[in-house]
């Protein structure tokens, strides 16, 4: 069974009362998360999940919009020797320092070909680079203090849009820095988007694209390299495209 927490509404699953579903039938859990949540969040393997993967973009990667960018995943230790690549394992050298080696390794380079379980090229270790840099840069308070800033910042920014009588959240569930807006009956989004463009802003994604009964929805993602002015100019010019 696979999950996204937080899913496409931006909304945080109730993972605890799906993993016994799951494995009550024998099955794995899989979940699909943002990393940089989970700096704050409970962390899958304490709430049963057997394998974790996601996108290391919002570890330091350029949007580029769109692209490239490095996927991860990790597994519970009973699934450690089916993963594919290599695994890093934490050692310290003659002077008692810190140190990475590889401790398994399961590429075609190494093996048979027909029991390789993957074929990783330069292009994602270039990115998944990238995003250990960032990691290590930023390091554990860090992340924590960025985690913070996009729940602070999303969360501001959802309490103005419920103070506005044209605009509301669409949902209750708790979220990370992504939520749904609803927006008045009739809204025409293309011109809102354009409208934002104008102004510097890129619009939320319309809803409607893939939930075509949630029409005059939009998905609005809030960072921690937004300012609170940039987020209030972002409201009232939702308000004023509303009106």
């Amino acid at each position: 069974m696979l999950i996204q927490s937080p899913n496409f509404f931006g909304c945080i699953e109730d993972v605890c009362a799906i993993e016994p579903i799951a494995h009550a039938h024998k099955g794995l859990l899989v979940m699909s998360t943002n990393p940089l949540s989970l700096a704050l969040l409970e962390s899958p393997g304490k709430l049963g999940v057997d394998v974790c993967v996601g996108d290391a973009q919002p570890l330091g990667i350029a949007p580029s919009f769109g692209g490239p960018t490095c996927g991860f995943f990790a597994v519970a230790e009973p699934y450690m020797r089916r993963i594919p690549g290599r695994i890093v394992g934490l050692t310290k050298d003659l002077d008692g320092k810190r140190g990475f080696v590889l401790t398994l390794q399961a590429r075609e380079q190494h093996i048979r070909r027909e029991k390789a379980t993957s074929n990783i090229c330069s292009n994602q270790a270039l990115l998944a680079l990238a995003a250990s840099i960032y990691m290590s840069v930023m390091g554990k308070k860090g992340i924590q203090e960025v985690a913070k800033l996009n729940v602070q910042k999303s969360h501001y920014a959802a309490a103005q849009i419920s103070s506005k009588e044209q605009i509301s959240l669409a949902f209750q569930a708790p979220y990370f820095n992504e939520f749904v807006v609803r927006l008045p009956q009739g809204t025409d989004i293309d011109r809102l988007h354009t409208l934002l463009l104008d102004n510097g802003y890129i619009g939320g994604l319309d809803i409607a694209r893939f939930y075509p009964e949630l029409a005059g929805h939009m998905l609005i993602a809030v960072t921690e390299k937004k300012s609170k002015s940039d987020i209030e100019q972002f409201i009232d010019l939702l308000e004023v495209s509303c009106v």
